[in-house]
């Protein structure tokens, strides 16, 4: 590890055992479930390392590693809305046309590449991409919903498709 990491890592550590026990808890009251919970407080003090995030530079601890495992929260569900949604309509399919295991799995991996890449995204360019593609709305449907033109709507969905199309062919 480099030099300049040790002092975020040490942080990190720090911040990590003073209040893992209670962001635990915390998400164990809103999933229901200890090991999902787990799992969670898991990923928060991950996408901290990852964003190299300072623990020094935290001033409140608990609301801010409360709304960073909101934020993961909110993404865990919709990944899960996702996959509920597809196997729902495959379970629609008759029988001779469903696809394989394995071609589900592909599908339900490319699904949540594409969430991934949407939630890297600023909101109105999310937005306007699964307005287009979920609920199927012209573009001057969305913009008069997310108050914008129709040139930005276009713009917002070439670098929303653009984005899916790489990280899907990488």
């Amino acid at each position: 590890m480099p030099a300049q990491d040790q002092p975020i890592t040490d942080d990190l550590a720090g911040l990590y055992v003073e209040h893992s026990t209670w962001l635990q808890g915390w998400l164990r009251r809103r999933v229901g479930d200890t090991f999902a919970a787990a799992d969670l407080a898991q990923d928060t003090f991950l996408s901290l390392l990852d964003r190299k995030t300072a623990a020094i530079e935290i001033r409140e601890p608990r609301p801010f590693l409360a709304t960073v495992a909101r934020r993961l929260l909110a993404h865990r569900h919709r990944r899960q809305l996702l996959e509920t949604a597809y196997l729902e309509a495959l379970a629609c399919l008759p029988e001779e046309v469903a696809p394989s295991p394995e071609a589900r799995l592909m599908a339900v991996e490319s699904l949540q590449q594409i969430d991934r890449v949407l939630d890297g995204l600023p909101p109105k360019v999310r937005e306007a991409f699964l307005l287009a593609h979920l609920v199927e709305l012209s573009y001057a449907e969305i913009a008069e919903r997310l108050g914008t033109s129709t040139s930005s709507v276009k713009q917002y969905l070439t670098r929303a498709n653009r984005e899916c199309m790489f990280a899907l062919a990488v």
